[in-house]
């Protein structure tokens, strides 16, 4: 967490929402991929950091198929990262501060364990999360 969580902080260089990702291998913690979002830097509302994590790690590892990567960030993913995150078939996520709005590993909707779909993940949240949610509450204080 404390990678994501320096990557949440360079997303502020360039106004963007602070929330990091690194995908690491499960086995031995090696760090395949770490990203922040990049929506405002790129102009490109999929580039979340979930979502550009999971394609450096695929592209690392010549395949798409994470089977053997965790998936670490510091907001609970949204519907399309998660989404992303269940096609990569990463089995495991963990993240910093929940997300009432938005947050599709637990507090929205549950696509880590929802039976209907054609994988599981299993969630470990509240990793970080004051930190995560003051990098937060901090970036949208000051739009307002």
């Amino acid at each position: 967490m404390v990678l994501a969580l320096e990557e949440a902080r360079a997303a502020l260089a360039h106004d963007d929402v602070p929330i990091g990702a690194v995908v690491a291998r499960r086995a031995t913690g090696e760090v395949i991929a770490r990203r922040h979002n990049e929506r405002e830097l790129s102009g490109d509302p999929t580039a979340h950091a979930e979502v550009l994590a999971l394609r450096d790690a695929a592209a690392a590892l010549g395949t798409w198929r994470l089977d053997e990567c965790v998936l670490v960030v510091t907001l609970e993913p949204c519907p399309m990262c998660a989404g992303a995150t269940l096609a990569a078939r990463v089995p495991e996520v963990v993240f910093g501060a929940a997300d009432p709005k938005a947050g599709a590993m637990g507090s929205l909707y549950s696509f880590g364990s929802d039976p209907r779909l054609n994988h599981e993940v299993r969630v470990i949240d509240g990793v970080g999360a004051q930190e995560a949610a003051t990098l937060l509450t901090g970036f949208f204080s000051k739009k307002r």
